[in-house]
C-alpha cells in the first residue's frame, strides 16, 4: 500500500514530498511538564507532544503513546494565552515535535488520526523510515462551502504497510478505520455539550481540567484563574452551539449514552475482549483516548452508570498504562539498531 500511494498519491497532491512536515529550525525548548520514560522504547526517536491534558484529540495521542511504550515530553500549551506555540505557524493541538535519531532533522506531526496512522505505520513497516512515511500524508488546500480555506491531510486514516502483507484480513483494516473516523465524526462531538452541559458542570469540568493538566505547577495563578473563569464560561456558549451544528438531542445525556451504546452493541457482536480482538486496535485505543479526556467530570460518571462502558473501559486502562505493545516498539527499536 506504502508503494502505491508513494508513486500514484504523492506526485499529485504533494509536490512537496512531505516538506510541509519538517521543521526549518530547531523549535524553542520548553521545561516539559512531564516526561515519560520506559526502557522499551529504542527507536532513537526524540519526541514532544504539545497538548492541552484533557483535550479529547491529545488524549487520543497519548492512549497511543502509552499503549506502545514510546518516550516522549509533554508541553502543556496555554489554551488561553496559547504562548508554547507562537513559534510555529500551525498551533492546533494535539501537534507532535519528533527530532530524528541520527540526524539533525525534525518533523512536526500534525492532526491526531494523521499522528497515530502515521507512528503505527512506523511500527509495522519494517523498512521505511518516518521521513519517508510522511510523504503518503500529503497536505491539501481546500475552499469549503462558505469559502473559507481549509487544509485537509489525505490518507490520514490509512496505515502504510509497504512491501510486507499486514498481516490482517482487509475487512479487519476496513473495520478499524470505519471506527477510527466514527470517533472524529460522531463521538467526539457529545463530549462538549455534556460536560459543558449547565455553567455548574462547565466549572466542575475545568476543575477536573485544571487537577489532571496539574495546571498549579505548570502556569502562573493569574494565567490557571483566567482559564478556570474565563474558559468554563466560554465553553458553556460554545457546548450550546456545538449541540445544535451536530444536531444532538436536546437531552445532552442520552446521545452520549447512544453513541457509547453503538460502539458497546458492535463489540458485543465482535465477541472478543477488544475491537482488536485479545489486544486493542487503533479504534479501541481511540474510542479510550477521547473518553479520558472526560473521566473525571459528572458526564462520564454518569454513562459509566447507564451504560455498560466501564468493563472495557477498565480492562483499556489497565493494558495502556502497562504499555501493552511495547513489544512491537522495542522490536522496531532494534532494527533500527541493526
Amino acid at each position: 500500500m506504502y508503494e502505491i500511494y508513494k508513486k500514484i498519491v504523492t506526485p499529485l497532491a504533494n509536490p512537496s514530498e512531505g516538506s510541509e512536515y519538517l521543521l526549518k529550525e530547531k523549535p524553542p525548548t520548553f521545561k516539559p511538564a512531564r516526561t515519560i520514560r520506559t526502557p522499551t522504547d529504542t527507536t532513537g526517536l526524540k519526541i514532544t507532544l504539545f497538548q492541552y491534558q484533557t483535550c479529547p484529540f491529545c488524549c487520543k495521542v497519548r492512549a497511543f503513546l502509552d499503549y506502545y511504550g514510546f518516550n516522549y515530553d509533554v508541553i502543556e500549551v496555554n489554551s488561553v494565552t496559547r504562548a508554547q506555540t507562537r513559534w510555529t505557524d500551525y498551533r492546533k493541538v494535539p501537534f507532535l515535535v519528533v527530532a530524528l535519531p541520527n540526524s539533525d532533522k525534525v518533523l512536526q506531526l500534525k492532526d491526531s488520526s494523521m499522528i497515530v496512522s502515521v507512528m503505527q505505520s512506523f511500527l509495522d513497516n519494517k523498512t521505511e523510515n518516518l521521513e519517508d512515511l510522511v510523504k503518503c500524508y500529503p497536505t491539501i488546500e481546500f475552499t469549503d462551502d462558505e469559502g473559507e480555506k481549509r487544509l485537509e491531510i489525505m490518507n490520514r486514516y490509512f496505515l502504510m504497510y509497504g512491501k510486507h502483507p499486514p498481516g490482517r484480513s482487509k475487512d479487519d483494516i476496513v473495520d478499524e478505520r470505519k471506527w477510527r473516523k466514527w470517533v472524529d465524526d460522531v463521538l467526539v462531538h457529545v463530549l462538549s455539550p455534556n460536560v459543558y452541559r449547565t455553567p455548574q458542570e462547565s466549572f466542575q469540568a475545568f476543575q477536573w481540567f485544571s487537577k489532571a493538566g496539574s495546571w498549579e505547577e505548570h502556569f502562573e495563578t493569574w494565567e490557571r484563574l483566567l482559564v478556570l473563569y474565563v474558559g468554563s464560561i466560554a465553553m458553556f456558549f460554545i457546548g450550546k452551539n456545538l449541540k445544535r451544528r451536530h444536531q444532538i438531542k436536546d437531552d445532552v445525556r442520552a446521545s452520549f449514552y447512544d453513541d457509547v451504546n453503538v460502539w458497546l452493541k458492535a463489540l458485543k457482536k465482535k465477541g472478543t475482549k477488544f475491537m482488536g480482538g485479545d489486544e486493542p486496535n487503533l479504534s479501541d485505543l481511540s474510542v479510550f483516548g477521547v473518553l479520558t479526556a472526560v473521566e473525571g467530570c459528572d458526564a462520564f460518571q454518569d454513562v459509566k452508570s447507564n451504560t455498560k462502558i466501564t468493563p472495557w473501559f477498565e480492562q483499556m486502562k489497565e493494558v495502556v498504562s502497562q504499555h501493552g505493545g511495547a513489544k512491537l516498539t522495542m522490536e522496531r527499536g532494534n532494527l533500527l539498531q541493526n
